[in-house]
């Protein structure tokens, strides 16, 4: 068995809501944290730190981080690997501890998305620079990324890669940007990268042509065969950009419990499979898009048994036709839904029907004042979410109701 781990590094909040069409809240993305702290991943991307509009979003996550709401898990902030975009995330983010640099390195990226701007050389420069102000200005933990990985000249990944543990990266993240590698192709890389500078490795791939999990799976293995630790980016749902990111269950499933996987390597200890179905229900009616049927572990037909030769054999020994079980993902519990008088909370609620609902989830107030401050916060998280609220998200603001303010709080850029 390997001495090195796997961890998990989610993304949904970064590459996730850069889905096209489609968004998130950002109270919705502050649950999605919670989960992922509940469900034990080692780090939460979450958000731009230059970015204008996430920026009271990002300040009040790393305040719940600060007093134990998002503990232990690490709050990551991406940017480019560019001087400029570190000094601006720490002005705009000055408890920010975790990043990922990213840039640019295959020559198709370097002639016709930089247009000259930049060379081989020049990124390397720009990457070291960025890396070394980082650290000056307080980052405890770097990742640097190489985006279009899969399609860089793997003598100047290895430079490239090099270089960034020498300036001080903690991690090399290698970015199958357009799903271009094979699980034959991403192991021969990445392995050949580990074996040469021995520096823990990020593996994030897309699902341009169908192989995410198998490329995930593959190069992580290759990262611990090389004696290094490795840390799969995934997304819930698979969601992301074109055809989505690595599914974060498909990711854990294929860990436990794939063939000549789950007997020689080793998954970090902290991650709680049982939150795998509120996590993916709760993203798939944040995000508005359904769960396929056939989705691994939470698809409605994922234990579903129909053919009279697998039912049969099903019950007998779940085994036969199961390879784990729905319990084991937080699924059995019956879905209960309210047919007849039913009192919920929007932007027009008053205070009677307010506390009717939050009298459901045994949240008490201590006085009308109170009551009234979180009503308001409701009504306006409603209109931030732009849908009904769910429980957790209403148990939230009455718990954190200075903090949900910030979250739901934009302020137009000024000059």
């Amino acid at each position: 068995m390997s001495k090195n781990k796997i961890y998990i590094i989610d993304v949904t909040n970064r590459d996730g809501v850069q889905t096209s069409r489609i968004c998130l809240s950002k109270l919705q993305k502050t649950i999605i944290n919670i989960y992922l702290n509940e469900m034990g991943l080692y780090q939460s991307e979450f958000g731009f730190p230059f970015t204008h509009h996430e920026i009271n979003y990002l300040n009040a996550n790393l305040e719940l981080s600060k007093i134990g709401v998002l503990s232990p898990i690490r709050l990551s902030g991406w940017l480019r690997a560019t001087e400029s975009d570190v000094i601006l995330t720490f002005k705009n983010c000055p408890e920010i501890k975790h990043l990922n640099l990213s840039i640019s390195t295959s020559d198709q990226m370097i002639m016709n998305k930089f247009k000259g701007k930049l060379d081989r050389e020049s990124i390397i420069h720009e990457m070291v620079k960025s890396v070394k102000a980082a650290r000056n200005l307080g980052a405890e933990s770097i990742g640097v990324n190489a985006e279009d990985a899969s399609r860089t000249d793997i003598d100047y990944l290895i430079s490239f890669a090099s270089a960034a543990k020498e300036a001080g990266a903690d991690r090399f993240r290698y970015c199958d940007t357009l799903g271009f590698d094979t699980p034959f192709t991403i192991y021969k890389r990445i392995k050949q990268i580990a074996d040469k500078i021995k520096i823990p490795i990020e593996i994030h791939c897309h699902n341009d042509i169908g192989m995410v999990v198998a490329n995930s799976i593959a190069g992580a293995m290759a990262a611990n065969d090389a004696g290094v630790d490795v840390y799969i980016n995934t997304c819930i749902n698979s969601m992301g950009e074109r055809a989505g990111n690595a599914d974060l269950l498909s990711v854990i499933l294929a860990i436990k419990y794939g063939s000549e996987v789950k007997d020689k390597y080793v998954l970090d200890d902290r991650i709680n499979l049982k939150m795998a179905w509120k996590v993916s229900k709760y993203a798939s009616y944040a995000f508005g898009v359904p769960i396929p049927i056939n989705q691994p572990g939470v698809g409605a037909n994922a234990f579903a048994h129909e053919s009279g030769i697998h039912a049969d054999g099903a019950l007998k020994d779940r085994r036969n036709y199961e390879l784990y079980d729905f319990e084991e993902l937080g699924r059995g519990e019956p879905e209960i839904i309210e047919t007849g008088r039913q009192i919920t909370v929007g932007e027009y609620s008053g205070i009677k029907g307010f506390r009717n609902v939050y009298e459901k989830t045994e949240i008490t107030f201590k006085d009308d004042e109170e009551a009234k401050k979180v009503l308001e916060l409701v009504r306006f998280a409603n209109i931030h979410n732009q849908k009904p609220l769910v429980t957790e998200e209403l148990k939230f603001i009455a718990k954190y109701p200075d903090i949900a303010k910030k979250i739901m709080t934009m302020s137009p850029l000024e000059k």
